[in-house]
C-alpha cells in the first residue's frame, strides 16, 4: 500500500487509511467510511484504522472489514434486580452528561421473561475500541455478568427483552466529517494521485 508522506502524525489516531487499490488516502472518519462503502463505486475498497502513529510517519493500522460499518454493537450489563439495573441506566447517561461519548449511542433498561435485568449500551460497531476507552475513562463499572460486541446485540434483540427505558446519547467526535460532494471530492483525489 502507497501512503502519503505525512506531518503530525498523531492527529491521525483514531481516523482511517482507504486503500483505493493503486492508491491509498489517510485521515477519513467512521462516518466518512461508512458513506463511501456504501456507494457501488467505493464497495470494494480496503480499510484500516490507526492505532498508532509515529513521529518518522510510520502508521500501526488495524484491518477493518465493510461489514463492521453496517453492524451494530454494544455492551450488556446484566443485573438480577431493577434497583441494580437502575443504577446501571442512571450511571451511563450520569456518565454521558459530563464526557460525551465518542459516538451516538442509545441505552435500554430491560427486563427479560425470566425476571432478570439487562442495561444494553447500542452503538455503531466501529466504535467499539472508542466506547471501550470512554467508559474506562470515566471508571464505569457494574457488578456480574458483562458481555459485548455485535453478536451480544443481535443475542439481545432476539430475546424480546421487554425495554423499560431508553435513552439516546449523543457522541461528540474529535474529527468533523465530510458527507456527500465534499466526501466524494475527498475519495476521488485520493484515487487521482
Amino acid at each position: 500500500m502507497n501512503l502519503p508522506k505525512l506531518k503530525k502524525t498523531d492527529k491521525y489516531i483514531g481516523l482511517y487509511v482507504i486503500d483505493f487499490g493503486e492508491q491509498s488516502s489517510v485521515g477519513f472518519t467512521a462516518d466518512e467510511v461508512a458513506e463511501l462503502l456504501e456507494s457501488e463505486k467505493f464497495k470494494d475498497v480496503k480499510v484500516y484504522k490507526i492505532h498508532n502513529a509515529y513521529p518518522d510517519g510510520r502508521l500501526e493500522l488495524k484491518g477493518v472489514t465493510a461489514d463492521t460499518f453496517q453492524l451494530e454493537s454494544g455492551m450488556l450489563f446484566y443485573a438480577q434486580d431493577n434497583e441494580k439495573a437502575e443504577k446501571y441506566y442512571n450511571g451511563l447517561i450520569d456518565i454521558s452528561v459530563t464526557s460525551a461519548p465518542p459516538c451516538r449511542a442509545k441505552v435500554h433498561l430491560a427486563k427479560y421473561a425470566d425476571d432478570s435485568y439487562v442495561v444494553a449500551l447500542i452503538y455503531p460497531a466501529e466504535y467499539d475500541d472508542e466506547v471501550s476507552g470512554w467508559l474506562l475513562q470515566n471508571d464505569y463499572k457494574t457488578e456480574g455478568l458483562a458481555e459485548g460486541g455485535y453478536s451480544a446485540v443481535q443475542g439481545y434483540y432476539d430475546a424480546g427483552a421487554e425495554v423499560l427505558k431508553r435513552h439516546q446519547l449523543f457522541g461528540e467526535s474529535s474529527f468533523e466529517s465530510r458527507s456527500g460532494d465534499s466526501l466524494l471530492v475527498a475519495a476521488k483525489l485520493a484515487v487521482q494521485r
